[in-house]
């Protein structure tokens, strides 16, 4: 039997914040990632103004600087009547130095996170290996089980245990938790295309017949995302790969001359897209944050920064009981009181991008079900001030902006 502070259950970006924040104040903490590396394709890269901030604050902004990455200064929507994409956030107008979104590849994230951490002497990171089980004393969980991909097994116990595992978290199994869950009206498919030198930069999209797309500049590549009618990935594969390319560049004829990158559907992958909520994210010894409290939707890229910013208020709360060796069911609690509201937003206005603009273009009809109503709004956006700036903020900030601890700070 081992023992830590802190169990950390998966290294994502949540997981590994977190990490590195407690490990900078002084609290022993060891993440367990069931992964060898973190080159994972089809992630999420989306690193808002609110994590810009953050790592300004841990001194990294230089080093996070140095990655390969686009800027990003407004968000677009098909709310035009001919489907026409109109800039619904302007982040470019934020004032202050992060008035962008930066597109950088996960795994460099990841490793630069690790990578500092690794400097704190209380900071372990334990690669290729799963948590199977939570240990539980006198209804408290007190750890876990886990298993190494070479087959060993053992149980890390700890004061408290974080979840950050993403939406097939341990915890989800968990029924006192109580997950909620909300209808998504589409899937994903994600794949790849050449970049060549012209090409538009940045974060690009396009709408075709029943589905929309997005595409993410990654350099030398494209990395696309096409949105479908949530269930139809069998028979539309059915129809084959041709019919889809065409439908495709349909919705983005300047990449008609390199679809036939694409050499089977083995090169496209399925994303089947969820947005839910645990109606309880803690139980005695126990905290959910990120992906593992409440699945986002793809719309508006912003998944990623929810969960960094969950991390970091777990962190503000969590230092100080971590360091007296006692972590109670009032300091759980308050995290989830803390962050509640900004994902209950986040998701209400995912899901109002749903019902308005994905599920009736991925049905066929205008956005908002009317040609002149989503044209009266196009221009109410676009000519208010106002209208345009509050979306952006949002998704920059989130509801409440999220400051680390003062003992982590660098």
């Amino acid at each position: 039997m081992e023992r830590t502070t802190c169990c950390v259950v998966g290294g994502g970006p949540a997981g590994m914040v977190l990490g590195l924040l407690l490990a900078r104040a002084g609290v022993a903490v060891t993440v367990l990632e069931k992964h060898g590396d973190f080159l994972r394709d089809f992630r999420g890269d989306t690193v808002h103004p609110s994590t810009l901030a953050l790592l300004e604050d841990l001194g990294l902004a230089a080093r996070f600087g140095r990655l390969p990455q686009r800027r990003v200064t407004t968000v677009q929507l098909p709310l035009g009547p001919d489907r026409s994409l109109v800039t619904v956030g302007n982040i470019g107008a934020l004032r202050g130095t992060y008035n962008y979104i930066a597109m950088v590849p996960q795994w460099d994230l990841l490793n630069l996170l690790v990578d500092e951490a690794a400097r704190e002497p209380s900071f372990s990171i334990r690669m290729n290996t799963e948590a199977t089980a939570f240990v539980r004393e006198r209804g408290r969980v007190t750890g876990v089980r886990y298993r190494t991909s070479d087959g060993r097994t053992g149980e890390l116990r700890a004061t408290l245990t974080v979840a950050c595992d993403g939406r097939g978290s341990l915890a989800r199994s968990l029924p006192e938790l109580g997950l909620r869950k909300f209808t998504c009206p589409m899937d994903a498919w994600w794949f790849r295309l050449p970049r060549r030198e012209g090409d538009p930069r940045g974060l690009v999209g396009g709408v075709g017949e029943r589905f929309l797309t997005v595409m993410i500049d990654r350099g030398d590549y494209w990395q696309c995302a096409a949105l479908i009618p949530k269930g139809t990935d069998t028979q539309r594969r059915a129809a084959g790969l041709d019919r889809f390319m065409g439908e495709f560049t349909s919705a983005v004829p300047w990449l008609a001359d390199r679809v036939h990158a694409l050499g089977s559907w083995d090169d496209v992958k399925l994303l089947d897209v969820q947005l839910d909520r645990l109606r309880r994210w803690h139980r005695p010894g126990l905290l959910c944050i990120g992906d593992a409290a409440h699945a986002m939707s793809p719309v508006f890229g912003i998944g990623i920064n929810l969960a960094v910013e969950d991390a970091v208020a777990a962190a503000r709360y969590l230092v100080e009981p971590l360091r007296a060796g006692a972590v109670g069911l009032r300091t759980v609690r308050r995290v989830q009181c803390r962050r509640w509201p900004t994902t209950a937003a986040t998701q209400a206005l995912q899901r109002f991008a749903h019902t308005n603009v994905i599920e009736p273009v991925l049905s066929g009809r205008p956005a908002f079900g009317d040609p002149k109503r989503a044209q009266r709004l196009s221009e109410l956006i676009t000519t208010s001030r106002w209208l345009n700036r509050l979306p952006a903020y949002f998704l920059a900030y989130g509801a409440l902006r999220e400051r680390p601890p003062a003992a982590s700070v660098r």
